[in-house]
């Protein structure tokens, strides 16, 4: 996976519904272009399927994946404004809390599954300005 896949995934998670050739001007691709990276993600398992979230639809939620706490501690440079504003494009997140204490921010958010966690935690760093972070695993409600 290169930063390509990763927008790729971003733009299809925010709306699965892009026509190639708008998926394509997003990511800087063209529509075939497009298309053969979606088919590429699909084929080796990395797009498990396409889905609908309809008004009534609850958002994630504890007990339909793992439920993990994260605590972050922001990058140098972060800004608190900068995160939060970042959080917006995380539906795993179901709660973010500014803690005092060695992190900066406590996170409750569910997740599919560990491979799922992983590229959270990668995405925060990367997107939301995340220094360091430390996972906790929810064992039971």
């Amino acid at each position: 996976m290169d930063s390509i896949d990763d927008a790729i995934l971003r733009e299809l998670t925010a709306d699965a519904r892009l026509s190639y050739s708008d998926l394509g001007a997003r990511v800087g691709l063209s529509p075939n272009a497009a298309a053969n990276r979606v088919r590429r993600l699909v084929d080796d398992g990395t797009i498990r399927g396409f889905t609908i979230v309809t008004a009534s639809s609850p958002p994630a939620r504890p007990g339909t994946g793992l439920e993990v706490f994260v605590e972050v501690r922001l990058a140098d440079g972060t800004t608190n404004e900068s995160f939060t504003a970042a959080l917006r494009g995380f539906p795993q997140v179901l709660d973010a809390v500014h803690v005092t204490g060695s992190y900066d921010y406590l996170l409750h958010a569910v997740v599919a599954d560990p491979a799922a966690l992983d590229l959270f935690v990668r995405r925060l760093k990367r997107e939301a300005g995340a220094g360091q972070t430390f996972t906790r695993l929810a064992l039971r409600a």
